[in-house]
């Protein structure tokens, strides 16, 4: 049976393990590192299965430069062990993820990934809701959801990411 729940302390070492084999490189587990030290709050979910990490989700703080004050986090990275991928564990994941950041007061989600995953839990090109992103990327793959209707209405800009997302 599959279980979302937040980290352990013990477990940072197969976060590390998950992050590794799904991406091929240290980046996004550095990131992860850098982020739970870091980041405030920092949402880190894993999904466990008969007592193995299997898959690992993080979410964290972002700036819309032009209003700082308004909560947006930024979904990244996500990453579920090879061997598991396509089984619903990230669409698990996603879905815990988000409905923990609405209790965290989050008002938004954004995500820098897959045109054909994310709108499948609401997520749309970030432009259309007047934000864009700090680095140079494809205006599909960048996308935002509102967990609050309505709660980008009126507001655009820019949104910068935590600063250890630049330090990896």
């Amino acid at each position: 049976m599959l279980i979302i729940r937040p980290e352990q302390p013990e477990e940072i070492t197969d976060i590390r393990h998950v992050n590794l084999a799904a991406f091929g490189a240290a980046v996004e587990a550095d990131l992860v590192d850098a982020l739970r030290q870091h980041a405030q709050p920092f949402l880190s979910l894993v999904a466990v299965e008969a007592d193995e990490v299997v898959g690992h989700i993080a979410f964290s703080p972002v700036t819309l430069v032009q209003h700082p004050d308004l909560r947006i986090a930024g979904l990244a990275p996500m990453a579920v062990l090879p061997s598991r991928q396509r089984q619903g564990i990230g669409t698990s994941l996603v879905r815990a993820g988000l409905h923990e950041s609405v209790r965290l007061g989050f008002e938004a989600v954004v995500v820098l990934g897959h045109a054909g995953y994310y709108p499948r839990f609401g997520f749309q090109a970030a432009s259309s809701l007047g934000l864009a992103s700090e680095y140079n990327v494809p205006d599909d793959a960048f996308m935002a959801l509102e967990l609050r209707p309505g709660a980008l209405h009126g507001y655009s800009g820019t949104i910068r990411y935590h600063p250890s997302f630049g330090a990896v």
